[in-house]
């Protein structure tokens, strides 16, 4: 929504607004417009949520709108070559990484659980391949110790938002200019799955530590607590601990948060959620579900 407020505030004529089709949401499962339908329903813009993008009918109702350009930002479907050459001065795209590390859908989680010191966002000029078209302007920023997905992409929302409105009116004035990716540094950023939420306790703690933060807010890492599923909002590596107990065994529970082996080091769980309950400080979680050191967590 950034971009999108960013261009109306600009004074950008936008034709229309395309997002996928309502999903169903919510205990009813009941359709749920987008965030984007909704922000494009304030400004009181034409929204459009073809089914199949590709297809012959979107193309020609996309072509008869006559864009001099199409800008895209997380659409979450591939668009393919020929609706590429319907806009005039081309499609670019707001990508939430700096080209050519981290191509494809979860760059902002990939680059946390990799242990990056930076990101940030890049405006290319779109073509067939996966995030592979030339760049045309970046911003960076630094991931803080305590960024997780939600505060990076938050800030990278921002940030895209800013560089395309200060890079748009040369582009579309004929100052086009863009710069191919290089061959070298090239990383792939897969689809996140819930299945990669589940913690291994055999891996070190610093890298369980990043990919908690990295899976916040979807799909949010867990443990199993004997019959009941434990999410885990936030912890932390704690330094110089060895212990010789095996990997997933709590070894000290406090107010501070309840210390578990890993492969290599401890993991100080701090904010922690039930089934059916709230995230929770430990010190509060444990007010109402004790924990005990020699418990096992797999």
């Amino acid at each position: 929504m950034p971009a999108l407020d960013a261009l109306v505030a600009a004074g950008y004529d936008v034709v229309a607004v395309y997002t996928q089709p309502d999903r169903p949401a919510g205990r009813g499962r009941q359709p749920r417009p987008s965030a984007v339908k909704t922000a494009a329903r304030h400004h009181g813009l034409t929204v459009e949520q073809p089914d199949r993008p590709g297809g012959a009918s979107a193309q020609a109702q996309l072509a008869a709108y006559q864009p001099d350009v199409m800008v895209v930002a997380a659409y979450g479907l591939i668009l393919p070559p020929a609706v590429l050459a319907i806009p005039t001065y081309g499609c670019l795209n707001i990508h939430a990484s700096l080209l050519p590390r981290w191509r494809g859908a979860a760059p902002i989680q990939r680059a946390i659980e990799a242990g990056d010191a930076e990101t940030g966002v890049c405006l290319m000029e779109m073509e067939a391949g996966l995030d592979t078209g030339p760049v045309i302007a970046t911003r960076p920023t630094p991931i803080a110790p305590d960024d997780t997905g939600a505060t990076v992409h938050d800030r990278l929302a921002g940030l895209g938002a800013g560089l395309l409105v200060d890079t748009l009116g040369a582009w579309l004035n004929g100052e086009r200019r863009a710069t191919p990716q290089a061959d070298t540094g090239v990383t792939h950023a897969g689809k996140i799955s819930a299945d990669e939420a589940w913690i291994d306790w055999q891996r070190p703690a610093v890298e369980t530590e990043r990919r908690i933060r990295a899976f916040d807010p979807w799909p949010v890492m867990r443990a199993q607590r004997g019959d009941d599923r434990l999410k885990v909002w936030r912890a932390e590596a704690v330094a110089g601990s060895a212990t010789p107990h095996a990997p997933g065994t709590v070894v000290a529970v406090g107010e501070k948060g309840i210390d578990v082996q890993t492969g290599d080091g401890l993991l100080r769980l701090q904010c922690v959620q039930a089934p059916g309950g709230r995230a929770q400080p430990v010190a509060d979680f444990l007010r109402g579900h004790p924990v005990y050191a020699g418990e096992t967590l797999d």
